[in-house]
């Protein structure tokens, strides 16, 4: 049967009555410090209220501020960069899809066309929003795409991804790499296409990157790092494109040891 003892029982004996003493000496010394202290800060709080009441106020009004600047202002800049950006975005798709006139239609995205901007108006005029950082890399595309690498490197380095963009950010990093190829920089090549494969692990791009980079390690006679990354396709994206083509620059890499 549990047991308890009642609390607030008068001591017994003189011993018991010393250490009750003792225990009603020590609270009452903490709890008058806490007391003291409480007091000095109400005290203190008292003669300092006005400053108190005007930072909460400026803070406040900070918080205000910030809020109606994202709702009234960043909301609808961003809301009109991409309606801006609509044209230019048609423009790229068509020739991405393969459209007559290619480079002209590149050109368009770029420069703007039918009264509308083109990526790099959005660039120059709502570089701040993610429309405008949007732009960079869609403008580094179309640089790649119409042959003016320099320029390709230049915005595609620009681009900012974040989650919401999960194939752009390696697209973005392999379309340097791509770039630098052209340009005969096949060691920063390899590096960029090494990056490509690492930003974002998934079938499609992961693959991808990692023949671009194993072909590009090849060509530099770096044979080892061209069958180690052959090798991770055919061991962990056996069923992507890319595995089909393992057996045969697996092959180069070896006869070349």
């Amino acid at each position: 049967m549990a047991t308890y003892k009642k609390r607030g029982g008068k001591p017994k004996t003189n011993s018991e009555q010393a250490d009750f003493e003792d225990d009603d000496s020590t609270t009452a010394e903490v709890f008058s410090s806490l007391d003291e202290g409480a007091n000095r800060t109400e005290q203190w709080v008292f003669k300092n209220q006005k400053a108190i009441f005007i930072i909460v106020g400026v803070i406040a009004l900070l918080v205000l501020a910030y809020l109606a600047y994202d709702k009234f202002v960043d909301e609808p800049r961003e809301l009109e960069a991409s309606n801006e950006m609509y044209q230019a975005q048609n423009y790229f798709n068509d020739a991405l899809n393969g459209a007559a006139a290619k480079d002209s239609l590149y050109t368009l995205s770029l420069n703007g066309g039918e009264g509308k901007y083109g990526f790099l108006d959005i660039i120059d005029n709502y570089g701040s929003t993610k429309a405008g950082n949007l732009a960079q890399y869609y403008a580094g595309m179309a640089y790649l795409n119409t042959n003016k690498y320099q320029e390709a490197i230049e915005y595609l380095e620009d681009f900012a991804s974040d989650d919401d963009e999960l194939m752009l950010a390696p697209l973005a990093k392999g379309g340097i790499g791509d770039a630098f190829m052209q340009l005969n920089q096949p060691e920063e090549a390899l590096d960029y296409y090494e990056q490509a494969a690492k930003i974002r692990n998934n079938e499609f791009t992961t693959p991808r990157f990692l023949m671009k980079a194993a072909v590009t390690a090849i060509e530099l006679n770096d044979k080892d790092k061209a069958e180690e990354l052959l090798s991770r396709i055919e061991e962990e994206y056996p069923n992507s494109p890319a595995a089909a083509n393992v057996p045969l620059y697996m092959g180069m890499a070896k006869a070349s040891n």
